[in-house]
């Protein structure tokens, strides 16, 4: 590779300095011949001194002719010494001479350094605006990071738990391999691919491995990168974006957080020529513009689609929407065998197991739950991560960390080993309800001073009326204990009241669960659902109506608390030995609750 020298200014003051010190030989060295002042006394004994200029500390003249070594006159100089010394040197045939103190030093500190000084804030301004002026004039240029084809080292081995986004995306691959195959029979590839799903499924990932298994460059962006304080300069962003990727064709386009930049237009109150709206016109120009076939593949993530610019979502722009949905029972068993070939784990880890206990989570939370799992065997100086470190960084994940050294009173203890023994016994006696896996009375996260934790066995899509009604009645069950065990209610169950309101509520105005009600959906505003962008609500409805959804909402609460709380009046024996039993251990499985519960059942 061919190297490129820069100039520099350092290039010219050597210089410059160089030529002074030539100079100054030639003219000092070479020109003016310097004697001891008793040779000058000699000479001038002698006659051989035509003319002196007489200083302060020196004298200079002329030599006569003859005395010369060239035979032409000679310039002298010589240092002046106190006559009385010399004479008296003179007396005694000693050859002496002046010395002029040297002030080179002086010299150098008093006009030398100044101008070096000088010289070098002028340079670091003049570098300084060089570099703002460049900066001003790449303004418009993209930010894009470009990833070659040796930087991906990422593959579709690599992402888990979406097969079915995987299964849809082959075919771009196949497409920048072997474009040919295409154009063959008329098709075309998509303009656009829209993944979508909620944070953390992996739809960045997804885009770095088509383009990994692909071998093509990757244009990573971010949405809000295009946006700027100046007018104008996210649509230059956007052609300059395209243009790049004109020239290193095949390759993939990708932007992050499509939302920022893809809101639809007029929905920031702000007129219809701001920066914004102006750098999504250009995109859409664009998109419209660039040939398929040229092998630039554009592809984009966002978790609001609902948001999106109609104009965006039609065909010839994004024309394909990916879903990257949150992974099933069988996906997360799949993500957690990508992310524990990285850690070291015992052979006891039951990964289908702790699928079941990570049931909603997504490919990022599962990769922190792997994380957690191995800073716990790192603390505890184990060789490997086991089953026990596992299930803790899950109750780490969901429920918050542990505070063992927050103190709580024995009342207060009591009334939570209750509460968190009143749920589970309400769960474990209703049907269709979460397995109960552990109780704990030691506090986590913000506010928890306790937990009961249910897992589910399977994934579900759908809920009955009846799973509902027990869902409420299980919640409820922490307020039940505390009022039957102590005639008074604390404040610890405002979590659960304001899941079972939202419970009921949505049975009311959402699902037509409600006798009195009805059959009709009733929801001001729909709930953003992917690939849906209709933000249409439900319809109004008259204060009559509402006073109606109240009440049906405050008796659905009110029967299932009475519910629970005749389930623990029949159970109190077991409530109270649980919440002994919780209370000298701090965590019990939910196992041994039921012991508790069969325990009864036969004394009875």
């Amino acid at each position: 590779m061919e190297k490129h020298h820069k100039f520099s200014i350092w290039y010219v003051l050597i210089g410059v300095w160089i030529v002074l010190l030539l100079q100054h030989y030639l003219v000092t060295m070479l020109a003016i011949r310097t004697i001891p002042y008793s040779e000058f006394l000699k000479l001038l004994k002698a006659g051989k001194v035509t003319e002196v200029a007489i200083g302060a500390n020196q004298i200079q003249g002329r030599l006569a002719a003859d005395v010369s070594p060239t035979g032409r006159a000679q310039l002298f100089r010589t240092v002046r010494v106190d006559p009385e010394i010399a004479d008296l040197l003179a007396k005694y045939n000693v050859t002496f001479k002046g010395e002029v103190e040297s002030t080179f030093l002086r010299d150098l500190f008093s006009w030398v350094v100044p101008i070096f000084l000088f010289i070098g804030v002028w340079y670091f301004f003049m570098k300084r605006m060089t570099g703002q002026q460049a900066g001003f004039m790449t303004l418009g240029k993209s930010k894009a990071r470009v990833y070659m084809e040796d930087d991906l080292q990422v593959s579709f081995k690599d992402v888990a738990g979406v097969d079915e986004a995987k299964q849809e995306l082959i075919e771009v691959v196949e497409f920048l391999k072997e474009p040919a195959k295409f154009t063959e029979l008329g098709g075309r590839m998509p303009k656009g691919i829209l993944l979508v799903g909620p944070p953390g499924t992996g739809k960045t990932l997804l885009a770095r491995a088509v383009a990994g298994e692909s071998h093509v460059p990757f244009f990573s962006m971010s949405g809000s990168d295009f946006v700027e304080m100046f007018v104008g300069l996210g649509a230059a962003r956007v052609r300059d974006l395209f243009d790049q990727a004109k020239k290193r064709a095949p390759c993939i386009i990708f932007i992050d957080e499509l939302d920022a930049l893809g809101k639809a237009r007029g929905m920031g109150g702000v007129g219809g020529h701001d920066e914004r709206e102006q750098t999504l016109n250009q995109l859409l120009v664009e998109m419209d513009g660039f040939d398929p076939m040229v092998g630039v593949i554009l592809m984009a993530a966002t978790n609001r689609p609902e948001i999106l610019d109609p104009a965006l979502l039609r065909p010839g722009r994004f024309d394909r929407h990916i879903l990257v949905d949150r992974p099933d029972k069988k996906g997360r068993e799949e993500i957690l065998k990508v992310h524990l070939k990285n850690v070291k784990a015992s052979r006891n880890v039951d990964v289908e197991a702790l699928a079941n206990m990570t049931s909603g989570m997504v490919g990022a939370d599962l990769a922190n739950l792997v994380n957690e799992a191995a800073l716990l065997a790192v603390r505890r100086k184990k060789k490997s991560i086991g089953m026990k470190e596992f299930e803790e960084a899950v109750e780490r994940v969901i429920a918050g960390l542990e505070k063992k050294n927050r103190l709580i009173n024995e009342e207060e203890r009591k009334i939570v080993a209750y509460h968190e023994v009143g749920h589970a016994l309400v769960a474990l006696s209703l049907p269709g309800t979460d397995p109960v896996r552990k109780i704990s009375i030691i506090p986590r996260g913000i506010a928890a001073l306790g937990y009961t934790m249910q897992v589910p066995t399977e994934d579900r899509f759908l809920m009955k009326k009846t799973e509902l009604l027990n869902k409420i009645a299980s919640l409820l069950g922490g307020r039940a204990a505390e009022e039957l065990m102590f005639g008074d209610i604390s404040t610890g169950a405002h979590n659960d009241l304001a899941r079972a309101t939202d419970i009921a509520r949505s049975m009311v105005k959402e699902y037509g669960m409600s006798d009195k009600v009805g059959q009709v959906y009733f929801a001001r505003e729909q709930r953003a659902q992917f690939l849906n962008t209709a933000m249409e609500g439900g319809g109004e409805y008259s204060e009559a109506t509402a006073e109606l959804i109240d009440s049906e909402v405050r008796d659905i609460i009110n029967t299932q608390y009475d519910r629970a709380l005749n389930i623990l009046k029949e159970k109190k024996e077991t409530l109270v030995k649980g919440a002994e039993l919780l209370l000298e251990k701090e965590k019990i499985e939910g196992e041994e609750l039921k012991a508790l519960m069969k325990t009864e059942v036969r004394s009875q």
